[in-house]
């Protein structure tokens, strides 16, 4: 056992002071459902009132025709009840109900209600929180309900609450179950029960304290437990919840791990368990239960006896305590046996008793208690008391008239702060506010008191406050109070509630100091109200347990629950969807570019969103997972240390890095060693010198490097037979004095991420090494492109149950051409799930949890059977239904407030079609996920006859997304954009490329290339006679050449801006004839300002745009073709050329500037230039150097302003599908740039002078860390190559061993 089990064991085991009571009854392995009602004495019965003699209580026995054969109240109306008392307490397990025999009398539905006493009832809900149980459908058939869970009482009351419309109400009742019996104890406050064990006992892989308690009071301590020295465990009531403390050292105050349950203080059981197995530790309250992990520094204990325990509570526990149970011992049995190991400290009872304190419930918006005036006193002072607790924030107290002519008071709650208005004549005459946070569900007091022309109102027997109101406060003769609101109009009261109406419960209500009886209240003897509930709190805690989901915050009102999920990375009315995307692959396809993206692997699922960096400049889109150092790090030798270890903290969780892996088709990750005289590792058959670590977890060791394969102990050099030493299989091990390297990717997805390296050979003399481990990449998304091809109406593909009682979402992709189909379907025993397409424009969501069928719809605009791709999105909790179909608004409906909320399916579930295989659907479903999950379509398809797996033909839907000329090409799991009719580039040919041009640089394209063209570029598909130039521009250089294209037969084209900074095309078609001159009215080319020029020709027809302004028409000379074409040039011509004089002059003074996105019918020069330098057709001569600068902003660098952005710096719309950090904004680029040249200049002067200072220290610690870079070596040729985004990461490292 270790050491955590035994400690808490011994914390268990050594209870030095045990205030608890557990007890799981008797009877509880035997049948428990026996009748209880039927052998009653009509003694035992009571109600609310009876119509006759004939139809009493004691005839309300099932299956009996005495009397009128069963109960039937005086008036039917929901304020009747009919009561039995079972003579002690005891297990209920059923109910059952009949008619009044012979009659037409039967309840439809009805609740029930339970108590120990007879007073203080507390209603029986079922699982759902629903309170009610549906009745009869006739006088004679019995309806029996087994109880979801047991409840132990004395007291049963029945309370109808509908019945047959055609006769009244009258009921025949039994309850099942049978005898209870425990041990129970009460506590006074001052009272104390201790526990000590005889001797150290044998330690036990499970423990387990159980109890039932009963609280009068909301704070106290329940249980403390001592173990070993300074170690203990304590559960203690704080505002009516139970909280769980853990001390780990003498002098230590105790740490607050949990709090669980709520409304503890209700003067009602409460069960609780302390389990612990191994070093976990499950705490229940109730139904709701929390696993807790018991931390490491709380994992060494000892033993002392009495030792005390800081920061526990001081109010001692006031209740009682039911059945105590430690393991198998019952300790009040051990206490009535006088057993030397319990004691008694204080005083104790051998039985439960318990104040009498009605409350009454308003639980209605239409709910009010009045009261008659003739309370008040003749001093003519007035004193109002009374204890409330509520949800709410806003709500009327108490109302009554003045006896002054039109005065009114009102006390109600504002802004969960009481208040207190004296109006007169409709003038405020006195408003006094008090207290704080009364919306908190806890009982709180008001005093209200008038004596002696001064009024106070106090809350909490705090100071409140008070003012002057001259004469005293009398209540005018036969005036009324008002409790919670108003009656209606139509009942003659003369009452005004410009307030809410209050909802919640109210107890101990004084007047003058003369307690108001409310049971006389209940039976109409005095006053009058309407839709309260007497005798009971039927306050209900919505937020415990909380339905929000992935740390929203809960709030609540009588009636309802919000969640608020700001910061958290989810939305939704329970905040279960995650508003991010799963992959960068999904971002990819909503148009968004390489940036910073927040990632939910899991979607719904419990994995929190990540920050990663999708690279999506390539046909393959990377997820990008950094670590803490991914620079090449320089490993020296220092004396006394032979290894050097060192560890990758990743920038996602371990279930997040976990997800990545498992989800994507390949990961890699690159791993090298640069070395001199140092060995890797070794031989096959020999100890390695170097190894690493890694996989899930902490990683499992691995002696392969990059390149080779799992457990073969080679590097890749081994693998391909091309090894510096054939006898070796890594370049190091040949342990030469020159520098080598044995380099490679990991691509083994068992084996990543990579966690710890641990290099052995760097302590000799002379050896020398360099290590760099890359980040995490990884590409192919297996869940976005799942898709299942539906060729058959009848085919369906089936999957085990969809178990999603609180929370469902479903989302997925479809395209068909149908008009009508269902997508998914799941059936329970009543309930059902559905996502159907009704309608070639609707799209429909239905379910039943027991409520009635609810549906929600969302119609479109245009038809959804265009054979496109359309996104849809459903999700259901226990406050909302919503759906989503494409960019369309959400479609929403409420759930009932206090109705079913458990999805209870059986049935396997359908997608594609229906149990019945009626309405089946035809065509494809994509990237099907419910909860989270993706649902394996091709798997399934694979085995499924009339379904085939994949789904082809997304370029109908994505090939919007290839700009500029790109097209959009097929592929079996998604598209790709084909550049090569386009001057852009990129994954949607969306990137500029552009270069910077010197007096020196030209670049010649030769269209005399066998192929004609550059890889990237296709031959020319323009008609004969036509031409299409463009490009972009940037120079402050006039004249300047842009471009100039020549055929052998003497043709040319040229654009160049002139002395007058305008542009001019000139056309010679004819080399025998002179050059046409156009020229543009456009003025100031060479500004510096970044411009895009249009030149197009048809025949003799030429038109040129610059920039937005409009389109110039010219017209030419002639309208020959332009044949046999040569040359085409950008920059500075060569003398060989033979031009005009004209020409010759511009041309040779080259082109100083940028050039970007250069294009000539299907040609793109630059573009060869850039990407396929060493190309045929291509030529460079003088500098050439690619840049950013044809870009809309002139910044060199657009990552160069990244920032990395947090869940709690998102604002509006989280769901934009815009990266977190991408480029900066060309408004704000000429000052970025500026301040960034200002930044740049002053770091490298601070880093020049820090580095001068650091080289003057002369001593080292042994094994510290010193940052370095490998060029300061002089004889060390690699230089440290990062990942090629601009992350911030450590710097490169030195290590001195």
């Amino acid at each position: 056992m270790d050491p955590g089990t035994k400690a808490l064991a011994g914390i268990i085991a050594q209870m030095a002071a045990l205030l608890l009571s557990a007890t799981r009854g008797t009877g509880a392995e035997e049948a428990c459902d026996g009748p209880l009602v039927s052998n009653l004495q009509p003694s035992s019965f009571r109600s609310s009132s009876q119509l006759s003699s004939s139809h009493g209580p004691g005839f309300a026995k099932l299956n009996r025709r005495e009397g009128a054969g069963g109960w039937s109240p005086l008036d039917s109306d929901r304020y009747q009840w009919l009561e039995v008392d079972l003579g002690r307490r005891t297990r209920l397990t059923g109910v059952a109900t009949q008619g009044r025999y012979g009659s037409s009398d039967w309840l439809t539905a009805y609740a029930l209600m339970f108590s120990d006493t007879g007073h203080n009832w507390k209603q029986y809900r079922q699982e759902d929180s629903i309170g009610s149980f549906p009745g009869n459908s006739n006088a004679d058939s019995v309806v029996q309900y087994k109880l979801q869970q047991t409840v132990v009482a004395r007291f049963l009351r029945l309370v109808p609450l509908d019945w047959n419309p055609n006769g009244r109400i009258g009921v025949r009742l039994e309850t099942y179950g049978c005898a209870y019996n425990s041990d129970v104890i009460g506590l006074d406050g001052s009272g104390s029960l201790l526990y000590r064990c005889g001797s150290w006992p044998r330690p036990r892989n499970r423990q387990s304290i159980s109890l039932k308690f009963k609280a009068l009071r909301n704070a106290g301590t329940l249980l403390h437990a001592e173990g070993r020295p300074g170690h203990g465990l304590t559960l203690e009531l704080e505002r009516g919840r139970l909280r769980l403390l853990l001390r780990s050292g003498r002098g230590v105050s105790s740490e607050h791990l949990v709090t669980l349950g709520s409304l503890l203080d209700d003067q009602h059981w409460h069960h609780v368990t302390v389990e612990h197995l191994n070093t976990h530790l499950n705490l229940s309250v109730d139904k709701n239960t929390l696993q807790l992990h018991i931390p490491t520094p709380l994992s060494h204990w000892g033993f002392e006896q009495g030792s005390q325990s800081p920061g526990v509570s001081s109010k001692n526990f006031l209740g009682c305590l039911e059945g105590l149970q430690y393991n198998e011992l019952k300790l009040l049995e051990l206490l009535q046996q006088s057993s030397h190991q319990v004691t008694v400290s204080g005083n104790i009872t051998f039985s439960c008793v318990e104040p009498v304190l009605v409350a009454v419930t308003f639980s209605s918006p239409r709910s009010f208690l009045q009261l008659p005036g003739t309370w008040t006193s003749t001093s003519g002072g007035l004193t109002v008391e009374l204890q409330f607790r509520t949800w709410n924030r806003e709500g009327l107290l108490l109302t009554f008239d003045l006896a002054q002519q039109g005065g009114v008071l009102w006390m109600y709650l504002s802004d969960a702060r009481l208040r207190l208005q004296i109006h007169k004549a409709g003038r405020p005459l006195v408003e006094l506010v008090t207290g704080s946070s009364l919306s908190d569900g806890q009982w709180h007091s008001v005093e209200l008191r008038s004596r002696s022309g001064r009024v106070t109102v106090s809350v909490d027997k705090e100071e409140g406050a008070s003012a002057q109101t001259g004469p005293s406060l009398p209540v005018a003769t036969g005036s009324h109070f008002f409790f919670g609101g108003c009656p209606t109009e139509e009942s003659g009261w003369r009452c005004t509630n410009p307030f809410n109406v209050f909802q919640g419960c109210v107890r101990l209500l004084t007047l003058d100091g003369k307690p108001v009886d409310l049971i006389a209240v209940q039976q109409r003897l005095l006053g009058s109200y309407s839709h309260l509930q007497i005798d009971m709190c039927g306050i209900i805690d919505r937020c415990s347990p909380s339905h929000c989901e992935h740390g929203g915050r809960c709030t609540q009102s009588w009636r309802n629950f919000n969640c608020n999920c700001s910061n958290s990375g989810y939305g939704g009315a329970t905040c279960h969807s995650s508003v991010y995307e799963a992959t960068c692959e999904a971002y990819k396809h909503k148009g968004n570019t390489s940036g910073f993206y927040y990632i939910d692997v899991d979607g719904s699922g419990p994995i929190r969103p990540q920050l990663i960096y999708c690279n999506m400049t390539e046909e393959t889109t990377w997820m990008v997972v950094h670590h803490n150092n991914t620079e090449l790090t320089r490993v020296r030798p220092a004396a006394g240390v032979t290894q050097l270890t060192a560890h990758f903290d990743y920038s996602s969780e371990e279930e997040q890095l976990a997800a990545i892996i498992s989800q994507s088709e390949h990961c890699e990750q690159e791993l090298s060693y640069h070395c001199r005289k140092s060995r890797l590792l070794n031989t096959p058959e020999g100890s390695p010198f170097s190894w690493w670590l890694g996989g899930p977890g902490a990683g499992r060791v691995q002696t392969y490097w990059g390149g080779a394969l799992p457990g073969s102990q080679q590097c890749g050099c081994g693998l391909q037979e091309s090894c510096l030493d054939p006898t070796h299989y890594c370049n190091c091990d040949a342990d030469r004095t020159e520098w080598a390297n044995d380099s490679g990717l990991l691509t083994h997805k068992q084996t990543l991420p990579l966690r710890s390296l641990v290099l052995g050979d760097v302590q000799r003399p002379g050896s020398e090494a360099a290590y760099r481990v890359g980040p995490l990449r990884c590409h192919g998304d297996k869940n976005f492109w799942n898709a299942a091809f539906f060729d058959k109406e009848t085919s369906y593909l089936h999957f085990p149950t969809f178990h999603a009682e609180l929370s469902a979402d479903v989302s997925f992709l479809f395209k068909t051409t149908a008009s009508s189909a269902v997508f998914l379907e799941n059936l329970g025993i009543k309930d059902f799930i559905r996502i159907e397409l009704s309608s070639s424009t609707v799209v429909l969501f239905s379910f039943d949890v027991g409520n009635g069928p609810l549906e929600v719809r969302v119609e479109a605009d245009a038809p959804l059977n265009d054979g496109r791709w359309h996104s849809v999105r459903a999700e259901r909790n226990v406050k909302e239904a919503s759906l989503r179909v494409d960019e369309l608004p959400v479609a929403t409906r409420d759930a009932p407030t206090d109705g079913h909320i458990h999805l209870q399916l059986n049935s396997q579930l359908f997608i594609g079609g229906t149990a019945s295989r009626q309405k089946g659907f035809r065509g494809c479903i994509r990237s099907l996920q419910l909860n989270g999950v993706t649902l394996d379509l091709e798997e399934r398809a694979k085995i499924t006859p009339g379904v085939r797996p994949g789904c082809p033909g997304h370029c109908s839907s994505y090939g919007a997304l290839c700009q500029n000329q790109g097209r959009c090409v097929e592929r079996s799991s998604g598209f790709s954009c084909d550049c090569g009719l386009s001057a852009y580039t990129g994954a949607f040919c969306h990137r500029e490329l552009s270069a910077s041009f010197g007096p020196a640089t030209s670049l010649r394209y030769a269209f005399g290339d066998p192929s004609g063209r550059s890889r990237d570029s296709p031959a020319s598909a323009e008609a004969p006679g036509a031409e299409n130039v463009s490009l972009s521009f940037r120079t402050e250089q006039s004249p300047a050449p842009l471009l100039r294209v020549s055929s052998s037969s003497g043709g040319s084209l040229v654009l160049l801006v002139n002395k007058q900074d305008k542009l001019e095309v000139r056309y010679r078609l004819d080399g025998s004839r002179e050059a046409d001159v156009l020229r543009s009215r456009v003025k100031n080319l060479a500004n510096g300002q970044l411009h895009t020029l249009s030149v197009s020709r048809v025949g003799d027809a030429v038109s040129v745009q610059i920039d937005q302004n409009s389109r110039e028409n010219f017209t030419l000379t002639s309208d020959g073709e332009f044949n046999s074409l040569k040359w085409l040039v950008l920059g500075r011509v060569s003398e060989s050329e033979e031009l005009d004089p004209d020409d010759a002059r511009v041309a040779s003074r080259g082109f100083t500037g940028c050039l970007s996105v250069v294009q000539f019918n299907s040609i793109s020069p630059l573009k060869a230039a850039l990407l396929h330098p060493d190309a045929g057709p291509v030529a460079v001569a003088g500098p050439l150097v690619r840049s950013a600068c044809g870009a809309a902003s002139a910044a060199a660098d657009p990552r160069a302003a990244e920032n990395t952005h947090h869940l709690a710096d998102q604002s509006g719309s989280v769901n934009s599908g815009q990266p977190l950090v991408n480029s900066v904004r060309s408004d704000s680029a000429l000052i970025g740039g500026v301040i960034a040249a200002v930044i740049f200049v002053t770091v490298t002067c601070s880093a020049i002078v820090a580095r001068c200072l650091y080289r003057r220290k002369e001593t080292y610690r042994g094994q510290e860390v010193k940052a370095a870079k490998p060029e300061d070596s002089p004889d060390f040729p690699i230089s440290g190559q990062g990942d090629s985004l601009n992350i911030p990461s450590e710097s490169t490292k030195e290590y001195y061993i």
